[in-house]
């Protein structure tokens, strides 16, 4: 395992692998400050932690449109099946997690 995928990168971005950087970046910079949070914050938080297929996963994700992930990550619509996935219900339980440890 390399040290960007133990998560040692995390507290040294500088040691972080381009790829890794580049999706981290676009995660943050979406367009609508919701989406920002939240794909940059699980980002963040796990982008060091992710597998390859992980990172071709949250790759995809950032081709979709901000309202449209917005969208279904929020309920409003229903997730279509091409967008569906493994890291997609990780994002999700992420922000589930963080949302309950809000309120109690």
């Amino acid at each position: 395992m390399t040290s960007s995928q133990s998560g040692s990168a995390g507290s040294d971005p500088s040691g972080r692998d381009p790829r890794r950087k580049k999706i981290l970046f676009r995660c943050w910079h979406r367009g609508m400050k919701e989406m920002d949070l939240l794909l940059g914050g699980f980002a963040k938080a796990h982008i060091d932690d992710l597998d390859e297929t992980e990172l071709a996963e949250l790759e995809h994700l950032l081709t979709a449109h901000d309202q449209d992930l917005y969208a279904w990550m929020t309920g409003r619509r229903p997730l279509p099946a091409e967008w569906d996935g493994p890291l997609y219900r990780r994002i999700i339980a992420y922000h589930e997690a963080n949302i309950a440890s809000l309120n109690t």
